[in-house]
């Protein structure tokens, strides 16, 4: 059974650390599989990546085979048909949209002193995109990952995605065509994220990878870091429900279940201030398992990670909401947005008994990619900044040198840097001399 708190309890505060500090990450320690996985693509390139994808996936590949080509590309899409096809280009239209909302301007001013100040906005070269297979196969993500990638303006986006027996989910490449992705590869695991990071003879290296995967692929991007940029570490998903007691038990149950259903490790906490309506809704959840085809995955979430927490008032809701600082927030109460203004971490929030959190999985428009473990607390959505690069740029007068100058070699010659201050220095000389006579040889010749 999940866990049951209630803020009567005398122990309530010590329950609920204990349910905060909770880590659901894979247990095992995978980094030292996944580093040496690393040093054996990056050391011998095709032939560990071929023989590794054969290894774990089952699935031979060679430099002829790797990639998808166009005809099975559009096969995907025949096979998947117009039903699924359309829906697809809707959630596609509508993530472009939002996400073009996010693109921000360029900055350009003078100060008072007639410098140029601006800064400027260009898109990442290349990005890779990780895909999970298999069991894990979500179309949704190669459109939230892929989408603001092009809206940002990348130009060049590869997928990777495992193809256990050489089986691929037609939808996935469906999702790749519609998102105008033609680069795709058939391999997974931490090996394809090495691929994507040091580069193979069939795979070019890119200079940034994003997207979910299982422990190893989230070790590799964490180990890869610094030779590409990632996203951020995806951890188990997970969701918080805040209702009231006008809301409706079987409608809670399934939007805590439909996060459950991931996998063993995602969480669902209810959160409300009625005891009754909480005994309701672990009802509905006994019963909905029931009948839901992924229920030994869903019931597994709920019997080991689930909560429930009754509150003495919804008031306490936003201290308890921000302690936790979840992935999905779903506040379904009468004055949603009044609690939503409260909240100070939350990945994504889901306001009113209308808005389940899965309409955000697909085609609300904000990206569903979201900071989990607690990582809300400083960490946000993928968007299109995540495939951006920010340069600053500077042009002094002579006017405006004269003006700032002075301060820059003052702190300069403070912090024992003395080219840095010679090299302000020679340019305030009024008449241009050059040399070192604007800064004293004492200075220059100081440890």
């Amino acid at each position: 059974m999940p866990v049951r708190l209630d803020v009567r309890d005398p122990d309530f505060d010590g329950q609920f650390d204990t349910l905060v500090a909770r880590r659901r990450d894979a247990e095992a320690d995978v980094r030292a599989v996944v580093a040496d996985i690393l040093a054996a693509v990056r050391r011998d390139g095709d032939a560990a990546l071929f023989a590794l994808t054969e290894r774990f996936d089952r699935c031979a590949v060679s430099p002829e085979t790797i990639r998808f080509d166009a005809g099975e590309i559009d096969a995907a899409l025949a096979r998947v048909g117009p039903r699924v096809t359309h829906a697809l280009e809707t959630a596609a239209d509508r993530i472009a949209a939002f996400h073009t909302l996010q693109m921000p301007q360029p900055l350009e001013s003078l100060d008072a002193h007639g410098n140029r100040l601006a800064s400027r906005w260009t898109p990442v070269d290349s990005v890779g995109i990780y895909v999970p297979g298999g069991r894990a196969a979500y179309p949704s993500s190669v459109l939230m990952n892929a989408v603001p990638a092009r809206v940002a303006g990348v130009a060049r986006i590869a997928m990777v995605v495992p193809t256990p027996d050489g089986e691929v989910d037609p939808a996935v490449l469906a999702a790749a065509s519609i998102a105008g992705i033609d680069e795709i590869y058939r391999v997974g695991g931490a090996q394809a994220v090495a691929a994507l990071a040091f580069g193979t003879a069939s795979v070019d290296p890119v200079d940034k990878i994003v997207g979910p995967g299982n422990a190893y692929v989230a070790e590799a991007k964490r180990q890869v870091f610094g030779t590409v940029g990632i996203d951020m570490i995806a951890g188990p998903s997970e969701v918080l429900v805040v209702a009231d007691a006008a809301s409706d038990p079987a409608w809670i149950a399934i939007d805590l279940l439909s996060q459950a259903e991931h996998d063993e490790r995602a969480q669902a906490i209810l959160v409300t201030d009625n005891r009754a309506f909480a005994d309701a809704v672990e009802r509905a959840v006994t019963d909905r398992l029931a009948t839901l085809p992924r229920a030994s995955l869903a019931g597994a979430s709920w019997r080991d990670h689930g909560a429930v927490i009754v509150l003495g008032s919804l008031d306490d809701a936003p201290r308890v909401i921000d302690r936790i600082a979840p992935e999905h927030l779903e506040l379904a109460v009468a004055e949603a947005d009044a609690l939503a203004d409260q909240v100070r971490h939350a990945g994504a929030i889901f306001l009113g008994h209308h808005t389940p959190e899965a309409i955000g999985d697909y085609v609300a428009g904000p990206n569903h990619v979201l900071p989990t473990g607690r990582t809300a607390r400083f960490a946000s959505g993928l968007g299109v900044l995540d495939f951006l690069k920010r340069t600053s740029l500077v042009r002094c007068s002579p006017e405006g040198l004269a003006a700032i100058g002075p301060s820059a070699r003052i702190l300069a010659e403070a912090e024992g840097l003395d080219a840095h201050a010679l090299s302000v220095a020679v340019r305030l000389d009024a008449d241009g001399a050059r040399g070192d006579s604007a800064v004293p040889l004492d200075t220059v010749a100081r440890e």
